[in-house]
């Protein structure tokens, strides 16, 4: 992703919360979705993003159809020493990791145009995040997906993730949205 490509990016996103969230999201808040608003925060975000963090970008025919952001693990129980991906103790799940292989990464977003759903532009993100986060030398990808969206579940899983039982929830207007944390091995 280049900074060019931020006013596209959050039209991709924004349309992509309004598209899939009806029902498990406040829809005031997804009414409120600004597009303009958005690309302002994100290239506040893009100006002082971290270099660990990767965004990727699909096009078709010149024009951004698709976003995905991927990084270093946020979740303390995902990391080496509860919050420093790069320290040297292992999270106890993670077992013994082979000499330069990092503790897992987290795919942050991954969203469509919603009228692209389903011809193969999410699978041909997530395949070069994947690469990406192999190539890098993570273990395991993991990533959190809001509880009750079926569709993106289902991705995930035809993907090879599966919920690894960890939950939360965030706030989203004002109101509780649950999220489960799906995990994939990457050998």
């Amino acid at each position: 992703m280049a900074e060019a490509d931020i006013d596209a990016v959050s039209a991709v996103r924004v349309r992509g919360w309004q598209a899939a969230y009806p029902g498990l999201m406040p829809q005031a808040y997804l009414d409120a979705m600004d597009v303009a608003q958005d690309a302002a925060r994100r290239r506040e975000w893009f100006a002082r993003r971290r270099p660990e963090v990767w965004e990727l970008v699909a096009e078709r025919a010149g024009r951004v159809v698709g976003w995905s952001a991927a990084g270093p693990a946020r979740d303390a129980d995902l990391t080496r020493d509860g919050g420093n991906p790069t320290g040297d103790e292992l999270a106890p799940d993670e077992g013994e990791l082979p000499a330069g292989r990092r503790p897992s990464a987290e795919l942050l977003a991954l969203y469509v145009a919603p009228e692209l759903l389903g011809t193969g532009v999410g699978r041909a993100l997530l395949d070069a995040g994947t690469l990406r986060a192999r190539s890098l030398g993570y273990g395991a990808l993991y990533l959190w997906v809001v509880r009750g969206n079926a569709r993106a579940q289902r991705f995930y899983e035809r993907a090879g993730f599966v919920p690894d039982g960890a939950e939360e929830a965030s706030d989203v207007g004002g109101r509780r949205v649950p999220e489960l944390r799906y995990r994939r091995p990457l050998p």
